[in-house]
Order: structure tokens, then sequence, then C-alpha cells
């Protein structure tokens, strides 16, 4: 590889060479080795390409002339700095692919972005029904896979109901190394997001179709998790036979690197020394100034140290990163794995009241999901009890499961938990992706593949205060290099008039609010009303009775000049409101919150509130354009978008530049767009909070012509819509906002596991309790069950319905059927009738927002 540091330039044929224009670079790892990239420079050179051998040095982004990197993983320095720049990331796959296709293939089907689960899919159909095949084949190539319409040497997947076809017979027949599979497989993939194991759907006896749903389903392995299932390592880093010795050759994986450990790590002398003599043997070097430091090793998101990294790029993890990179002598991001990264002291805002107990889950999958669970500042339960609020379960099989559907506790899989940590927000237990469970598959084999989400840790982690700097940490700030930022004069001058000599400042990154709880915190406003936390001793407010501190003087000036910048807006806004006639009108607090009243006006009416948008509204000051938001809009039935992730993404930033924020949450919009009346999940449980109803021609009009149009053309006219269904709209939103999303409150229903998914959203969206009935007599939300919890129910005669009858929303399949006479049995343990009726019931009450139980006849079942 000598000669491969070196800048190569090879066109030496007179036809142009097909990678004349790229530039590219190889990332070695365990999975591309010497000898592979040696063989894949060597083609790409002399087809043409240039060399542009990776920096050795701590750069976090790539050489400037670089066009591709050439990588069989994410797992390498200047990935993000590959992102920042647009530098494309492929496998080596694509250099071999392009070569025989004798053209430049796209790059996206070859990422190595593991958010791409479907790349190295090529993909082919069989048997398959026109419109399912489209929703395959375009979910596929969404998510970085291929289609084509023949078996080939490349296909690894066709997708059949049965081998009895054209494509299966030839595969097989010619011995063709592809994956035969139902379609079953990839509706589940994208439901979860994730690539699960193919085995359970396998032709030509795939489990799902041979085995029962409560049959039981082994414990997968789960390589991913290996050195990353806690944050609290235990002892010295690993020295056995299998890790890297400090002494032996090739331990390299610091390599020109220099490291700072925080104090916070509560090391003792013997084991600091142990880690920085292993960090030394593995080519790097320690130091203590974090702005020369290429790696910080601190076990908590706080503290200026932290933040400087932070903001600077820098790779910041926790002391189980560092062990992991000492292990496995490969370098791996701090974010890759959620618990490689520095936890918050106090966890996740609304995660400290949450009990949570797990299910199905076991090995390391088990112990990564406890440790998370912790992490995020809730309590951890072994067994289960009533006062749990969660139950995470790798599949909705178990006595535990049982008792949660029993007890009306919420029932999730892991994906909640790993990305309500990721983005540092609790997320919405409404989102399918978070209740769905493949019939045949534990979801502990995809445990552990959720990554930090680095937007979330820049909002709510970049502290702005550094009121907690030590003085060295500050002077070393101020002075690291010698631009100057150029001051207000208002700023300057009140600096000069109380004394303080003004430093030289280095441009720094935009500042953000830090607004994590600590567990000695109390509230407070910042400077940008955003709610804050601040322990008691670091308060910002003084009392004037009280004379100054004079410990520190230095460290006092500089503080007041850090919070004097802070102040600079305001404070010119104060001088130019002084030269208006009549004087000063208002401060910056008073403009802020009346920025957010004017948002509300235009947005909202009624009894509804700015609610969750409060926040971010605030954060549009004259630093940003962007508009606070004003709508957010539910779409349903959207077709413009469809088979383009891309587009989509490009196009919502557009509306929400127009200050239009699309949402998934049917209970979080405050409009609803559909290109008609239709009977989906998203626009019936919508319903519930009376919306304003549009058109989608209102989405297209107002992105072809780049402004927020009126809306008073484009509302939702469905004549042939409301007749089929027998309703008209305009009176079904007036019922929905008069009930008040309280239309089935007080009502429990049951639902056969079939259909439970769907249609508990729509029950609890309109307040109801939604139980799955799987067969078991052990009761349920009867009169003696709600005894028994000290509730009462609060069913009356005058509504039409009989008060003791159970209701069960049902199928009509042979498996749900067999269910009835359960049923039956359950209702007369309690003393009261049992109903077993059609979804078409369900539907029509929520469609209309009208309940009455006599109509309920209609629907039920003739047994």
């Amino acid at each position: 590889m000598a000669a491969d540091d070196q800048r190569v330039n090879v066109n030496q044929s007179e036809a142009p060479a097909l990678f004349r224009d790229v530039n590219f670079c190889i990332v070695i790892s365990k999975t591309l080795g010497e000898a592979q990239a040696r063989r894949l420079t060597t083609l790409l050179v002399d087809n043409g390409a240039t060399h542009l051998p990776l920096s050795s040095d701590s750069s976090t982004e790539p050489v400037e002339e670089t066009t591709h990197i050439i990588s069989s993983t994410t797992d390498f320095p200047v990935y993000q700095g590959a992102c920042d720049t647009f530098v494309p990331v492929v496998k080596p796959e694509w250099v071999d692919a392009s070569v025989s296709r004798k053209r430049i293939l796209p790059v996206r089907p070859y990422s190595p972005d593991p958010r791409l689960f479907f790349s190295g899919v090529v993909v082919t159909c069989a048997d398959i029904p026109e419109g399912d095949k489209d929703a395959i084949v375009g979910g596929v190539l969404a998510m970085g896979g291929q289609h084509t319409g023949t078996v080939t040497k490349t296909t690894t997947h066709i997708v059949a109901l049965t081998e009895e076809n054209d494509k299966c017979r030839r595969a097989l027949s010619k011995g063709v190394k592809v994956k035969i599979v139902l379609p079953h497989w990839f509706d589940d993939c994208l439901k979860l997001g994730k690539k699960i194991d193919e085995r359970p759907y396998s032709l030509p006896s795939p489990e799902i179709g041979r085995l029962s749903l409560a049959d039981p389903v082994g414990i997968p392995p789960n390589p991913n998790l290996k050195g990353a299932i806690s944050a609290h390592p235990s002892g010295a880093p690993p020295t056995s036979v299998e890790s890297p010795s400090p002494h032996r050759r090739g331990f390299k994986v610091f390599e020109g690197k220099r490291v700072m450990l925080s104090d916070d790590l509560g090391l003792g002398s013997r084991l600091r020394g142990t880690v920085e003599d292993l960090i030394a043997s593995g080519g790097g070097s320690m130091t203590g100034s974090v702005h020369k430091a290429d790696i910080f090793i601190c076990q908590y998101r706080e503290g200026s140290n932290y933040i400087t990294a932070a903001r600077a790029g820098k790779d910041v993890g926790n002391l189980t990163w560092l062990y992991y990179l000492i292990t496995n002598n490969t370098w791996t991001s701090p974010m890759r794995r959620l618990l490689h990264y520095p936890i918050a002291r106090g966890g996740l805002p609304g995660f400290t009241n949450f009990k949570i107990s797990l299910s199905n889950y076991g090995g390391d999958a088990r112990l990564y999901l406890e440790n998370l669970v912790v992490a995020a500042g809730g309590e951890f339960t072994k067994s289960m009890r009533q006062e749990n609020t969660h139950l995470i379960t790798a599949r909705p099989y178990s006595e535990k499961c049982a008792a949660a559907q029993e007890w009306g506790i919420h029932m999730v899989n892991h994906l909640w938990l790993e990305e309500s940590y990721a983005k540092w927000q609790v997320q919405s237990l409404t989102n399918p992706r978070y209740t769905h469970f493949p019939h045949r598959t534990n979801l502990g084999e995809v445990a552990g593949q959720t990554q930090i989400d680095r937007q979330a840790v820049e909002k709510f982690f970049y502290l702005a205060d550094q009121d907690m700097a030590s003085e060295d940490d500050e002077k070393e700030r101020w002075v690291q290099n010698d631009r100057e930022e150029p001051r207000s004069e208002v700023d300057s001058g009140i600096m000069k008039d109380i004394g303080i000599a003004i430093p030289k400042r280095t441009s720094a990154l935009p500042s953000r609010s830090f607004n994590t709880p600590t567990p000695t915190g109390r509230k407070t406003l910042n400077a940008n009303n955003q709610e804050a936390y601040r322990t008691p001793n670091h308060s910002t407010e003084c009392n004037e009775n009280e004379p100054p501190s004079t410990t520190s003087s230095r460290g006092a000036k500089e503080r007041a000049v850090a919070r004097l910048h802070d102040l600079a807006p305001d404070i010119a806004l104060y001088e130019k409101e002084k030269k208006r006639v009549g004087g000063v009108v208002w401060g910056g607090k008073r403009q802020a919150s009346t920025e957010v009243e004017k948002g509300r006006k235009r947005g909202f009416n009624g009894d509804n509130q700015i609610g969750p948008d409060a926040d971010e509204n605030l954060r549009y000051t004259k630093k940003t354009k962007r508009p606070p938001v004003i709508m957010r809009l539910l779409l349903t039935g959207y077709k413009r978008w469809a088979n383009s992730p891309k587009t989509e993404e490009e196009e919502k930033k557009r509306l929400r530049d127009l200050g239009i924020l699309c949402t998934q949450n049917p209970l979080d919009c405050t409009h609803l767009a559909a290109p008609s009346i239709v009977r989906t999940q998203k626009f019936v449980s919508a319903i519930a909070v009376a919306p304003i109803v549009i058109s989608t021609h209102w989405v297209d009009a107002c992105l072809d012509k780049g402004q927020y149009l009126p809306l008073e053309d484009f509302l939702l006219r469905d004549t042939d819509g409301e007749e089929r269904l027998g309703l008209r709209l305009a009176d079904t939103l007036k019922r929905a906002k008069k009930n008040n999303r309280r239309l089935l409150a007080g009502e429990t229903i049951y639902c056969t596991s079939n259909i439970y998914d769907t249609y508990k959203t729509i029950i609890e969206a309109n307040g109801g309790r939604c139980l799955i009935f799987r067969g078991s007599s052990r009761g349920g939300a009867g009169s003696n069950a709600s005894k028994a919890n000290g509730t009462t129910d609060t069913d009356d005669e005058s509504d039409g319905r009989e008060i003791d009858d159970m209701l069960l929303v049902s199928g009509e399949t042979p498996e749900e059927m067999n269910l009835w006479v359960a049923f039956d049995k359950m209702a007369l343990s309690e003393g009261r009738g049992a109903k077993v009726t059609r979804a078409e019931w369900l539907l029509d009450v929520v469609m209309k927002q009208e309940l009455e139980w006599e109509e309920v006849e209609k629907f039920c079942f003739d047994r």
C-alpha cells in the first residue's frame, strides 16, 4: 500500500475512462482488509480514478477533492464529516458492479448506512398482486434496496406466495443462492424500520403459517450488543487473550489521537494509570486540555469541557466506549450505540415517573434494556405489578403480557425505549412501530441498532451559559485564536463603563439552551424564555442586600462579559426603542411572548391551546428566519411522496418554512388533509380531535406556489363519500368538538388479536379503553374487576345500553369465531351479557361521532 500513499492519475486509454471523475478514499476495517483494498485501488485506478488516501491526522473531514469513500461500514472517524460535505460513502460492491455494467451506478443502493436496512437486497416478485408488488418494490427502493424484473446472479430475494411459479422453479433448478420469502417479511420489516430474520417467512414451509402465534420462540443471539450493554463498566478494561495486548503489533486504534479523561469518571490513580498505558500502547497520547484533545471521555453530558468538545465535533464517549475500542482494536463512533455515549444526570424529562418491566427478552438484550431504562431515568422492576406504567416485550405472549392487557398497562416493543432515549423526547405510544410484533420473531434480535440522534444532543445539551467553566478554561476559550468578533457599540460601551476589559473572542457555533433537569435542580427561565434547570449552587438570581463575592474577581469579570454578550440583542433593542417617539415600548421577553401570541391567533381557534409548539415558537428569534408553527398537519392518502422519501423530506422542510409542521400523531394535529373521506386509521383517529379537514390539493398548491394559501377554497368536500357512509362531515366535526374526545369515555371494548393493533388507537383516541381478548376466562373490565381495582363503572341505563353487556369487536376468521364461546363464558362468569360485533360498527360510530347503543344490534354476528 506504500505506493498508494501518493496521488495516482491513470488515463491511458483513448476512450473516456469509466471512473475518470472519481477521487476516492478506502477505509480499512475488519470487513474490508488490506488485500481487498489493494484490489479495489488497482481496479479503480486502471479505470481512470484518482486515489486520495485519508489523512492520518485527527481531521473530521475527508480530503477536500474526495468524491467517493469506499467502506463496508459507517464506523470510521470522518464519516460524519463526509455526510456534512455530501461525499457519498459506498460499499466495495459498488466498484465491482459499476465495472461489470460498464457505467457508474447510483450510490444509494450500495450505502453502508444502517438506516437503509434493505441495502444489499435485490428483490424480484413472483405471483404477487400488482398493488402489493408496487408497495413492496417502493419500500425496498426507499430503504436502499434494488428491484429486478427477472432472477439474475445478483438477486437476493424472491417474493412469492408459493414455489409453484416460473421464477422460483428457475432459481431452484439453477441452484441460485436466493431466499424465497412471503411478502409478510417485507411488511414487518417496513413497519419496524429494521431488517429482521427471513427464516420464519421462508418457503416452502414458513413458520408463520405452520406454527401457532403463541408457540414459544427462542431467544436469538445479538452480537451487536457485545461490549455495549451498560454505561458503567466494572473494573479495568479487558486484557484477555481475545483482546489486543498493549504490546501486540497492530494495536493502533489510538494512533495519532490525543485523549482527555474527565474528572467525573471517578478513576483511581491505579486504574487511571492502566488506562493511560493502554492508550499509549495503541499509539495515542494524553492531554489535559479539551481544546487539544481529539477524544474526550466523560460520564455525564454536562460541564464546559463536554460542551466544548461536543461543539467542536470531537469524539465524545464514555468509559464503556473507550474499553470497547481497546478490546476490539477497531474505531467506532460513540454515537453508534446508545450506551457508549455519556448519560444525562437526572434522566430524560418525563421518564422519571415511569415504572417499566421487561418480558421475552433474554441474554445481553435483556441486560442492555434494563440498563437503558435506568439511564433514561425510569424505574426498572423485575416483577410486574399494577402500578407499572409500561411493559416492554419482544413478543406479545407471556403472563406479563396478559396481565398488562388486563390491567391496561402500556405494552410496547424496545424501539419505543430506544428512540425516546436517542431523540431525548418521550415518543408517542400511538406510533404503530412501537406496538408491532411480528408473529414468529423475537425482537431481541434487532435490539441495540438505534443510534444517538445528533440533532437531539445538539438541541438539548449544548449549553449556552458558560458560568460553570473554570478560569483556565475560560481564558483558553477566549484567546485560542487571534480573530476578534465585532461587538455592538452599546455592548462595548457598557463594559468599559463597569471597568471590564474586552477580551478577544473566537468565532463559535450558535449557542443553544440546556433544559435537562438535574436531581437537585429547580425550574427557571433562561434568556430565551425557555424552561431550564439550575442547581442552587449556580443560581443566577442575586440578593441586592448581599455583598458580591470577591473570591475570584477575574473569573467574575469574564463571566459578566459572557452574560453581557448574551444580553447584547436586548440592549441593542433597548437603545433603538429609546429613540422612538414615546420612549421604550417593550423589551425582549415581551416581544417574544407577543410573537407567540400572534402565532397562537393565526394557527388556533376556539379552545385549542398552543401546546407543544410553545417552546419551538420561542426559539425563533431574529437570529433565525424560520416562522413559528401555525399549523400541525396530518396527511393521509397523500400520493405525491409515494416511493420518494427524499422528495418527501425536502418538501416537508419547505412546508415547515411556511409554518406548517407535518405530524404523524392523529391526536396532535390541528388540520387533517386527505384526498377524500377515507377510513384510514389516521383519518378515523384524527376525527376525535375535530381538526379542520382540507383537501390534499391545498398542500400541492402551497408547495407549487411556495406560499401559505388561504384554506377557504380547499376545505374537503366529498358528497359521494358522505352519501356512501351515511354522514355529513361538517356535522361529524361539530359533534366531535362537543364530545371533546369522550365519545367512548367509560367504555371498555374488547378486540380480537387480528384487529387489536388497528382499533386500539381509534378507541383510545375517543376516550375508551381497549383490551385484547385471546380466549382467557380470567376476567376483564367487568363490574367485579372494577371493584377489585377500586374503580366503578359509569354506565347509565338511559343511554339505551344494558348495563351488564360486554362488547367484543371481532373479524370473521375461524380463529376469531372460536373465541366467541369463551367470551360468552367470561361475561357469564362476571354476571354480564355478551355481544360480539363487526368492526364496521366501531367505524360507523367514530366516523359519525354518535353513539347509540340500540344500533349495535345491526352489526352483531348471528350466533
